[in-house]
């Protein structure tokens, strides 16, 4: 291998424990990890995309130093296969918590496979502790004031009570 570059997408919004475990298994199989941030403001994110980003940078330290691939975390507007070539990744790391995942990031890979043949696109299984966890119900929990302390960091489950005023 020695340069192998993978990126990891998505909207991270906000970063959840499934999301920093598929990172800190995606490290094991690339030399270097892009996280990259989607802008992606048609999905009307919670956070600006900067806040995505510093969570992001607070949730990962402990991994930069555990002697597997290098991490960089960008944020991106553009198509996730153009930024893949842009930022030299031959794959593009995607994790999947469940059967119903499978038909949209099927489809996803098969139309960045037909764009750029030689940007491969890998599927990690969610850890079964963490199949069931998704942003978008940490965000209504946590608006709803139940516990989120399962499924983020005190940080991240901090930032949200803070944004929500509870």
């Amino acid at each position: 291998m020695g340069n192998r570059i993978g990126i990891y997408p998505g909207t991270f919004d906000p970063v959840t424990l499934g999301h920093t475990d598929i990172i800190s298994r995606a490290q094991k199989v690339v030399d270097k990890l892009v996280i990259a941030v989607a802008g992606n403001d048609g999905k009307g994110p919670l956070f600006p995309l900067t806040e995505r980003v510093a969570l992001l940078e607070d949730e990962i330290s402990g991994l930069r130093t555990n002697g597997y691939a290098e991490i960089e975390i960008v944020s991106f507007e553009s198509l996730l296969v153009n930024f893949a070539v842009e930022v030299g990744a031959s794959v593009i790391i995607r994790g999947l918590r469940a059967v119903s995942d499978f038909e949209y990031e099927f489809q996803m890979a098969a139309m960045n496979a037909r764009m750029q043949p030689d940007v491969e696109t890998v599927f990690l299984m969610a850890s079964d502790r963490y199949q069931f966890i998704s942003s978008r119900f940490v965000k209504e929990i946590a608006r709803l004031e139940g516990d989120i302390s399962h499924f983020v960091s005190p940080g991240v489950s901090a930032h949200l009570k803070q944004h929500f005023g509870t």
